[in-house]
């Protein structure tokens, strides 16, 4: 059974930029690594009849076909803009964060 060491979960939570305390630490190794041991009961199972899938049900997808219909106006569309430039919408400069 692969066990994740305190170096590896540091190693993941500085790659997602997450600051951890050392009671999460702690809590996290061990949650994790129940979670490694219960996925690992699978390699247990003999699975060499059992077909490969994507999913366990049959997935049909629920949206309606593309149907080509008009749009907004640029009028419409900025009609509750806090601010426009022309057909534009005005956004403060340096984007998100």
């Amino acid at each position: 059974m692969a066990n994740i060491s305190r170096e590896q979960l540091l190693h993941v939570a500085h790659l997602a930029r997450l600051e951890l305390r050392e009671d999460e630490i702690a809590r996290l190794e061990s949650q994790l690594n129940d979670i490694l041991a219960a996925v690992s009961k699978v390699s247990e199972l003999d699975l060499a009849d059992v077909p490969p899938t994507s999913h366990p049900l049959d997935v049909v997808n629920v949206w309606g076909a593309d149907e080509p219909r008009p749009c907004l106006s640029a009028e419409e569309a900025l009609a509750n803009a806090p601010a426009r430039d022309g057909d534009f919408f005005a956004v403060p400069p340096g984007g998100a964060s």
